[in-house]
Formats: C-alpha cells, structure tokens, sequence
C-alpha cells in the first residue's frame, strides 16, 4: 500500500466486518522523539488466542474469497521496515486493537496520505458507526467524533452532502492546522 491512510482504511474495514459500532482512530506525531504511531482499537467481535498467532501471516486469512490476507502483514512490514514495529491484541467479545508505530524521520516511513478522504468515506459509508478521530502532533491534537456530530445534527443523517462537505472541511482545516505556518 502506498500511503498508511490506506492501511487505516482496510484495517477500519476489517473492524466494521468484525460487527464494531465503535472505531477509534488514532495518530500520534512525536517529532522529538522521532515517533509516529497510529492506532485502530474497534469494539468488534473480536480475534481468538488461535487466530491471533496468525494474523499477520500473509498467507492467512479469514476470507473465503481469496487464499491471502496481506493487509495486517503489510502494515506490520511496513512499520518493521522503517525501524518501528507492530501489535495486534485482541479478545473474543472484546474488540481488537491494532498498533503501529515508526520512525518518523525514517526515509523508507510511507507518508499518512489523504487521512481527510479515507475518514469521509469511512463516515459516509458507514453513518450508523462510531467514529473518533484523534491526532496529534507534539502539543497540537485535532479531533472529531461522529456520536457527538450526530448528537448535534438532531436527526439529519451523517451521510446527507451538506453533512459530509462540512466534515470534508473540518477534518482537512484541522489536520492542517496540526501543521506549523
């Protein structure tokens, strides 16, 4: 994958097949001490102890649909691979949690990429699920949670064009401004 907001997205993906109504998403940029981790933790049905051992294996999956399942491996090699690393914990019942974490400053690091679009489409897509979103950046944080964006928006769906355009807005404006002028 060519950006780690694609990875964010088949992760999310594999949460909402997981039966989550509750995804958190977060990113944390610790220039100073050379870190960026991001982290998927989902109230899903959850990964047994078996399975677990598995997961990252690229040749292991779930799916019926083809015999491979790269998208955990890829992340756990990508973050290897600019000197950090990767975990996965889970529990059947409980939810999983994905966490992976690199060297910031590191050349082979893939970029974030467009994390605006890939929480759009995740939102418009899936408007009956709870989002957070959390970044930060050293001492900067933006963040957006959809329970609360409903909670204001009194019945009018989270997907509706209006909706979704002013999210679009906010969410790239806040990310933005995580970023020094």
């Amino acid at each position: 994958m060519e950006d780690l907001s694609l990875h964010i997205l088949d992760i999310v993906e594999n949460s909402i097949g997981a039966g989550a109504s509750r995804i958190e998403i977060r990113i944390n940029e610790d220039l100073k001490k050379d870190i960026l981790s991001v982290e998927i933790k989902d109230n899903g049905r959850g990964i047994d102890a078996e399975t677990l051992k598995k997961v990252a294996d690229p040749f292991y999956t779930t799916r019926t649909t083809r015999k491979v399942g790269l998208g955990l491996s890829l992340l756990s090699q990508s973050a290897k691979e600019a000197g950090g690393d990767f975990t996965i914990t889970s529990g059947k019942g409980i939810g999983t949690i994905v966490h992976a974490y690199f060297k910031h400053s590191h050349i082979d690091r893939k970029p974030l990429g467009n994390i605006a679009d890939t929480l759009i489409v995740l939102i418009a897509g899936n408007p009956d699920i709870d989002f957070v979103y959390e970044h930060k950046k050293d001492d900067k944080v933006y963040s957006i949670d959809t329970k609360e964006i409903r909670a204001e928006l009194e019945g009018v769906p989270l997907n509706s064009p209006e909706v979704i355009k002013v999210l679009r807005e906010d969410i790239r404006m806040g990310i933005k401004g995580l970023n020094p002028s």
